[in-house]
């Protein structure tokens, strides 16, 4: 089950990184909090489309859902943006 974790250095995740797990049956989309996180579940099944917005350093990653869900996590590696691209699609 690969883990991706934004850069502590990108905007928005210096103390609480955004982590996004993809196994074989569900997306994980988690957001920490200074008190514990939210997650956000997708069905692999589901997966309607993943973009990436690139930048100089890092990349944001969109992964939208057949059912209006709607991810949006900021701060990756651009290797691990392509990556989370290449295993959804």
């Amino acid at each position: 089950m690969p883990t991706f974790t934004a850069h502590r250095l990108s905007s928005d995740n210096t103390l609480y990184p955004d982590r996004i797990e993809i196994d074989a049956t569900n997306v994980i989309y988690y957001k920490g909090y200074v008190f514990g996180y939210q997650s956000t579940v997708i069905a692999r099944s589901n997966v309607a489309s993943v973009s990436v917005g690139s930048g100089i350093f890092f990349a944001d990653v969109v992964i939208e859902s057949y059912g209006g869900k709607r991810i949006e996590a900021s701060g990756f590696k651009k290797s691990d943006a392509k990556a989370i691209v290449n295993l959804l699609t």
